[in-house]
């Protein structure tokens, strides 16, 4: 073995140390801060516990909690304290999984009793006894078989369900810190002192592995951070975030619904809310025939031979709704996705390559058989409407077609008044379908498409599905959280499934490109998205009432009613409040609507032909001539350009 490695750090630099070294070693190398604030590292891709050593050179990257992958390892180390806590306070209990998420952490307990919030404090107080016991997080490995005896003997059973779909023969690692051993693969940090600071935030019931035939168990989520001051910011964010929750605020502001008696993730989408979708379907079907789209309708189900062939019966069957059967004995299930129809209709003639490029696109409904331990208001749904598109494009054209995605979904995005986004690129996995050269070309589109408008994005290698590499853009709201909504994906699978090709100029036939694209993802995780970004103040263009005409008194609301009708013929969205309520109360519930606008009239405006203006967001505006006030609004009710 050679006693020499070189590692090649992110700058370019590379550094030669001898083999076995730790990450902590190479770190404290590097400066004291960085010492202390090193988690873990990756070589190769591969991540590795600080303390372990290192045999092989390569890319190196020494992980801290600014890293995304540093915060997901804290979260999931604070996840084991949590669990250690437990099992002290509540013998008996059984543990399920803890893994980190996107914000924290969670772990699914099996007690009778239910945890209170004086439990959690408990948890809490238990979980900095741990921690200033500082223990150190431990590795092993050991073969299957008795990883399983181990947890069979604690009676653990769900870690033995977990490690009994281990292949026999294989080894696996535990992690133990503490009292408290876990099936894990880690890597985990250094010791239990450098989680700081921590809270518990709420409990709720979660199936084992999602399914609603196995046992309700009980979920705890918790937060974590080396510093009090970034757990104080957090849980202030947290707050701003539950008055923006946008189920809260759905049921506030009459927006939508969903109805256990029709079916759990199944939405209702009521008269505001639907004219706020009307208006975000509108402008997408403008903005996509101006850039070249043609659209297309297609239908809810198809027959099982479609879905055979696309895969999704092999692959995707799990998340499918059971298959209808009709008097020809024809087997049917209601579509998951869009795609194979698009084909379909790609298929329905002979294609040259004069024609390349084609995009299609529609606004598609499609369901999806969510567990319902996972369904989240209008963010995780069984029926939902996407935003969909696919184009067939030439090799030759492919840089450009992606280039064009891309700034489309920018601006997009942007007119919807989201100026901040994460841009991630995911390339080929371990396995996939498809040559080399064709996931080479491919790859080299989307960084070339990155690269060329400018923002800076980051890589997830390896990230990519089986057929295709793909970018995904997400939006950041006004409180600096993420939503997932553009996908930019290729695909090797269906073109080569569905036997696609087109005429080319050699006269041969040629498989074309294929790029799945969604700009906003479903219309429903996009409309929660923008209930919390604005916290229920839609700008004006998208408020589902845009102006509510107030009387004084009775004695005014003929005056008001032609106020009313003028707003209405000016093609504004308005209202009359002349409730038999006073004038003040009428206001302020206009104003916890959220209604950008309210024209208070009474003798004096009667008298001039004028309103009394009032704005949502910048209160009284005095007294103004009713066309001058259906030119101001007007002007701020024109959609983006």
């Amino acid at each position: 073995m050679n006693n020499e490695i070189i590692l090649k750090l992110p700058d370019g630099t590379e550094l030669s140390f001898a083999a076995g070294i730790t990450g902590a070693e190479i770190a404290a190398s590097i400066g004291a801060g960085l010492a202390r604030a090193a988690l873990a590292v990756v070589v190769n891709g591969k991540k590795l516990d600080i303390s372990a050593p290192i045999f092989e050179g390569g890319d190196f990257r020494i992980l801290t909690f600014d890293d995304d992958e540093g915060k997901h390892i804290f979260w999931h180390s604070t996840s084991h304290i949590m669990a250690e806590a437990v099992l002290r306070l509540f013998p008996g209990t059984k543990v399920a999984i803890g893994p980190a998420i996107e914000q924290g952490f969670y772990y699914d307990f099996d007690r009778a009793e239910p945890f209170t919030a004086g439990d959690l404090e408990a948890i809490e107080t238990e979980m900095a006894r741990i921690v200033k016991e500082d223990a150190v997080f431990q590795r092993c490995e050991l073969p299957r078989d008795e990883a399983l005896s181990r947890f069979e003997a604690a009676g653990e059973i769900y870690k033995v369900e977990l490690a009994g779909e281990i292949p026999l023969g294989e080894t696996v690692s535990l992690y133990t810190s503490g009292t408290f051993t876990d099936l894990c693969r880690g890597p985990h940090v250094p010791s239990a002192s450098i989680i700081k600071a921590f809270k518990l935030l709420s409990v709720a019931g979660a199936y084992w592995r999602g399914s609603e035939k196995n046992k309700m168990l009980q979920r705890i989520y918790g937060i974590s951070f080396p510093k009090k001051s970034q757990l104080d910011d957090f849980l202030e964010k947290l707050e701003q975030a539950k008055a923006r929750d946008h189920r809260k605020l759905g049921k506030e502001l009459d927006l939508f619904s969903i109805n256990d008696d029709i079916g759990p993730g199944l939405v209702l989408w009521h008269p505001n809310g639907a004219i706020i979708r009307e208006i975000i379907e509108t402008y997408w079907r403008r903005r996509h025939r101006e850039e070249g789209y043609l659209p297309v309708y297609t239908p809810l189900v198809g027959r099982s031979k479609l879905w055979e062939t696309s895969g999704h019966l092999g692959f995707y069957n799990d998340n499918m709704f059971p298959s209808m059967s009709f008097e020809e004995g024809e087997q049917y299930f209601v579509r998951p996705m869009n795609c194979p129809f698009h084909i379909a209709i790609y298929k329905n003639k002979l294609r040259s390559y004069r024609d390349l490029p084609i995009r299609y696109c529609e606004l598609g409904a499609d369901y999806r058989y969510e567990r319902s331990g996972v369904l989240h208001g209008l963010l995780r749904v069984r029926g939902f409407t996407m935003d969909d598109a696919h184009i067939f494009c030439r090799p030759d054209q492919m840089i450009d077609e992606v280039v064009g995605v891309y700034e489309f979904s920018l601006n997009i995005l942007r007119s919807f008044g989201f100026k901040d986004f994460g841009i991630y690129l995911s390339t080929r996995p371990e396995h996939f379908v498809g040559d080399e050269d064709r996931w080479a070309n491919a790859t080299e589109a989307l960084v070339a498409a990155l690269q060329k408008v400018g923002l800076p994005f980051k890589t997830d290698v390896g990230g990519g599905a089986f057929y295709g590499p793909k970018i995904d853009i997400k939006v950041r709201d006004a409180l600096g959280r993420e939503w997932q909504t553009t996908t930019v994906q290729f695909d090797f699978n269906e073109p080569e499934r569905f036997g696609l090709n087109y005429i080319g100029e050699n006269g041969e036939k040629t498989q074309p490109y294929m790029v799945h694209r969604a700009l906003l993802g479903s219309l429903e995780r996009f409309f929660a998205c923008l209930v919390e970004h604005y916290a229920g103040n839609f700008p004006m263009w998208l408020a589902p009432l845009q102006a509510k005409v107030i009387p004084v008194s009775e004695k005014f609301q003929a005056y008001a009613e032609i106020v009313h009708k003028r707003l209405l013929k000016a093609g504004l969205r308005s209202e009359i409040d002349n409730r038999p309520e006073t004038m003040g109360y009428r206001i302020r519930e206009a104003e916890t609507a959220k209604v950008p606008y309210m024209l208070i009239v009474g003798e004096r405006e009667e008298a001039s032909g004028s309103a009394s203006l009032r704005s949502h967001s910048d209160g009284d505006l005095g007294s103004m001539p009713i066309e001058k006030i259906i030119d101001r609004l007007n002007s701020e009710s024109q959609p983006p350009a």
